[in-house]
């Protein structure tokens, strides 16, 4: 499963930093889940602070998508996660992230998840 895939990442001391973009996670022809895009990602020898937070922050990104698809099966431990983002997470959606939506949005003219098509259809 995906949360399996992004624990043993994170017991690597790799964190994505980019999963809130769903077509950053896709199924293999296996059926097995992959990560891709790792432009964000970085490696950690220790499990710091900064670490830790960037790692809560894949998984809630990642429970976010499982919010989206299939919210029955979220755990009570899993909605207390998307319920309680971090300070990091908080002061990126009040103070950031509107001026990077305001750049690309209104600057560059980029819409709302540009790229993100339906990766449920194969050729």
């Amino acid at each position: 499963s995906a949360a399996q895939l992004l624990r043993r990442m994170h017991r690597a001391g790799v964190v994505h930093n980019d999963l809130a973009k769903e077509p950053n996670l896709i199924v293999r022809d296996d059926g097995k889940a992959a990560f891709i895009d790792f432009q964000l990602a970085w490696h950690s020898n220790g499990r710091g602070r900064l670490f830790r937070i960037a790692a809560r922050e894949d998984i809630r990104h990642l429970l976010k998508h499982k919010r989206t698809y299939c919210s029955n099966e979220l755990t009570a431990r899993e909605r207390s996660i998307l319920d309680n983002p971090s300070g990091l997470a908080r002061l990126w959606m009040g103070l950031f992230k509107p001026l990077y939506l305001f750049i690309t949005r209104r600057l560059f003219g980029w819409s709302d998840r540009e790229g993100a098509g339906d990766r449920g259809q194969r050729s």
